[in-house]
């Protein structure tokens, strides 16, 4: 089966913020997060919120990395989990994939 991209827009509303998520490493090295302000974006952008939530969890990611990279860009806070998984990738990444670090030590 073909894999395939796809755009959507989303818009995210003006009181919801990134830190909302309430992004965090489970002790069994699982991310976990509040579903809340991803069903408040989709609601302001006309997405049905299953989009996010019965599909491949690449999709929320996706969703998740966008909305910080852009936080961050507007000199936003970081997020010491999400800087976390962003290491764990980079590391991944360098080493071909499929290579994690244990919680708290990327």
């Amino acid at each position: 089966m073909p894999l395939m991209n796809v755009l959507i827009s989303v818009c995210i509303p003006e009181n919801i913020l990134f830190s909302d998520l309430r992004l965090a490493r489970d002790a069994n090295g699982m991310v976990s997060f509040d579903w809340t302000p991803i069903d408040a974006i989709c609601k302001a952008s006309g997405i049905d919120p299953s989009f996010f939530r019965e599909t491949p969890e690449d999709n929320v990611a996706a969703l998740i990395n966008e909305w910080y990279r852009l936080q961050i860009a507007d000199g936003g806070p970081a997020d010491a989990t999400q800087e976390e998984l962003i290491a764990e990738a980079l590391a991944e990444n360098a080493f071909g994939g499929g290579f994690s670090y244990p919680p708290g030590r990327a």
